[in-house]
Parts: C-alpha cells; structure tokens; sequence
C-alpha cells in the first residue's frame, strides 16, 4: 500500500515558514528538543537544527543553535552552548585505490566529543575523531580538526589555540606571537 504525502496548503505553508523564521524563542526550542526525544534535560533546540546523534549523548542544560548539523558518533557535555550554523560530523570516507574514488566510511576513532561548559560561536566545524576539553571557547568560523585541553580559546581554520580562560577568575587570557 502506497503512504501519501501530506499534502500543505498556502495557510500551512504560511505558518511552517513563520514558524521557522519568527520563533527562536526559549518555549519553542525546549518544544523541539520534546520531539526530538531531548525532553526533560534542559535541552534547547533552534529552528532548522539538524541532530542524526544517539539522543543519550546529549548532555543537559545544552542549546542548539540556528541550522546546525550534528551526525555520527557526537558526545555534547552538559552546559554546552552551539550557536548557530555549526557543524559536528563524525562520520569520515576513505579513499578506496581499488575503485579511484572516496566511498567506505571509516568506522574507529571518528567520535566528536565536546566538553563539559564549552562554547561553539557561529559557524564553527569540528571534524571526526576531536575531542574539546572542558570549557573550551571556540570563535566564530573556526575549523576544530585536532584535540584541545581544557579552558582553551581557539580560533582560525585550522583552529589554532590563541589564548585560555583562567578557570578560578573567568578571565580570558590572550597568547601574543613575539616577532
């Protein structure tokens, strides 16, 4: 037996836009992260967030930004703030000789893990197989593609560690290159 579309009309269309335009509002993230099997752990879900990761490897008090993209074997820390336009794909191809082109996925070491308290600005990637450590704050476009320690500030594509966070005074601490 053949399943049907549902079908929308100009009304619905209407206030699905609406919807995922208008309503990043903390009622209507907490909703989204209810149907999407994060209830219950003050888990926040904005509008166009794409989550493809085990649902009890989301910690608690997290937030999701704006069409983020979170697939594969991902571990987010409780209080872990993810703005928006962020992507944390664990997955990896590999390139086969045999055919001449990328196709098997690879399988060990491609887990993300982020840590307890940190903080992924916009538009930040983290790739397979990285662990942030505790607390880390990532700036806006960086490209996480090794392992940090805890308190680190990083920024750059490849991300690149400029500075700690002092965890006793919440003070930022700046790395300066010496010429």
């Amino acid at each position: 037996m053949e399943q049907k579309n549902p079908v929308f009309d100009d009304e619905m269309f209407e206030l699905l836009t609406r919807y995922t335009c208008e309503t990043d509002r903390a009622d209507f993230n907490e909703r989204r992260a209810e149907l999407l099997g994060l209830g219950g752990r003050h888990v926040r879900v904005a509008p166009g967030a794409i989550i493809r990761i085990p649902k009890e490897q989301v910690g608690s008090d997290v937030f999701i930004g704006l069409y983020t993209y979170l697939n594969g074997d991902v571990t987010i820390g409780d209080h872990v703030l993810i703005g928006p336009h962020c992507t944390l794909p664990a997955g990896n191809h590999k390139f086969d000789p045999e055919t001449g082109y990328f196709s098997a996925r690879t399988t060990s070491n491609n887990a993300i893990v982020i840590g307890e308290g940190s903080w992924l600005a916009s538009g930040v990637t983290v790739t397979a197989g990285v662990t942030l450590g505790r607390c880390n704050l990532v700036c806006a476009g960086a490209v996480v593609t090794k392992s940090t320690p805890d308190y680190a500030i990083l920024a750059g594509a490849p991300a690149k560690q400029i500075g700690e966070i002092d965890p006793q005074t919440g003070e930022y601490h700046w790395f300066h290159e010496k010429n």
